[in-house]
């Protein structure tokens, strides 16, 4: 299993293919559910992944149709059980009172609530595109008590564009030489673009808490 772990992390989709053959569509299926699904393992790869993967299409070791048909039910089974989580435990479990008070004051439940009902549309389509924050942002909307139908309806929309731009990116530009020949450098570029909102936010959070 360590091993599996560690070749998914690394992308390593040839030693995938070599040890689980037709098995591979299962795993792809698995990495995602797990990483929009689960609010404690938001580091397994998703954007780097559906590009690689997309590109395997293109080599002719996945089949496209089947692949963005079971990654986009992936997402989505994930980011539901995700927001039911939060929605039954994570709220619950906020509301918990320690010595007569509450773990989290009521009124930042209210303000989260107020929030998502007003951003969370926006949210929930964005937050597909930024690692962690994809993995957080369901979990969240479930706590905030984001009216549920509002909520699926857009993480249908976030996960049909997530799923659709870079798996089919991953399939086109899968023509081009130097993409096949580094494939490794390229999800490394996928990795440090996903990652680049964070760190520009963090920096301008720094900055203003530097000037103010």
């Amino acid at each position: 299993m360590l091993e599996l772990f560690k070749h998914i992390l690394h992308l390593d989709f040839e030693w995938l293919f070599a040890n689980y053959n037709d098995a591979v569509y299962v795993i792809l299926f698995l990495v995602i559910f797990i990483e929009t699904g689960l609010v404690i393992m938001p580091f397994l790869p998703g954007d780097s992944l559906l590009f690689t993967a997309g590109l395997f299409a293109r080599l002719g070791f996945l089949n496209l149709s089947y692949l963005l048909i079971l990654l986009f039910i992936a997402a989505v089974v994930g980011d539901n059980t995700n927001y039911w989580v939060g929605r039954k435990i994570g709220l619950k479990a906020l509301q918990l009172k320690f010595r007569g008070k509450n773990i989290v004051k009521q009124e930042y439940l209210e303000k989260t609530h107020s929030f998502y009902e007003k951003h969370g549309p926006k949210t929930i389509i964005m937050a597909r595109f930024v690692p962690i924050v994809r993995t957080f942002a369901p979990f969240v909307a479930g706590v905030a008590e984001m009216n549920y139908r509002k909520f699926l309806s857009f993480d249908i929309i976030g996960g049909i564009i997530w799923i659709g731009s870079l798996t089919l990116a991953g399939y086109f530009l899968g023509e081009i030489p130097w993409i096949r020949k580094n494939i490794e450098l390229v999800a490394l570029g996928i990795i440090f673009l996903s990652v680049l909102p964070i760190i520009i936010e963090f920096l301008k959070a720094k900055k203003n808490k530097m000037t103010s």
